[in-house]
């Protein structure tokens, strides 16, 4: 029969067990994993230079220039991606998708023009203006967060 607690004689070495000495005295610890800290960096959009998110997130926001300027909603997308793509190539893809996205919109609300000759486009127009809107918003969040946002129905001009 073995004993768990050793005998005053016995000079083998007492193993503390898994959790070390004094385990039992103090609570149990919640985690039991690595060190806080230690291990390979996070990856992914964190990992990307403020100042790029900034200007890929302006990117997309610029659109809404087109409210109050004629064409605003493309010479703002373009002209952050004509003055910080080559510094940054968050902004170089994103600026370039916001600009084909805003292009993409001045085609269809062209269509939506002719439309309105059939009285459909009464109905079309502001259903495009709401949907540039809600994408464009999604799109900034997207590119501040550091991900290469990608806008449905989209025709790439630029590639």
């Amino acid at each position: 029969m073995e004993h768990d607690a050793q005998s005053p004689g016995d000079d083998r070495p007492v193993d503390p067990g898994p959790a070390g000495p004094g385990a039992a005295d103090g609570p149990p610890s919640a985690y039991s994993g690595p060190p806080v800290g230690s291990g390979p960096p996070a990856t992914g959009p964190q990992l990307t230079d403020p100042q790029a998110r900034m200007f890929a997130m302006l990117a997309h926001l610029s659109a809404f220039s087109g409210f109050v300027i004629p064409f605003g909603h493309i010479l703002g997308p373009l002209l952050v991606w004509l003055i910080k793509r080559e510094e940054h190539p968050l902004v170089d893809d994103q600026g370039r998708e916001a600009l084909n996205f805003q292009l993409s919109m001045s085609l269809y609300y062209i269509v939506g023009l002719i439309l309105i000759l059939a009285l459909i486009g009464f109905l079309v127009l502001p259903a495009l203006v709401a949907f540039s809107v809600v994408v464009a918003i999604i799109g900034a969040i997207r590119a501040n967060g550091g991900e290469r946002y990608r806008y449905p129905l989209c025709i790439r001009f630029l590639k």
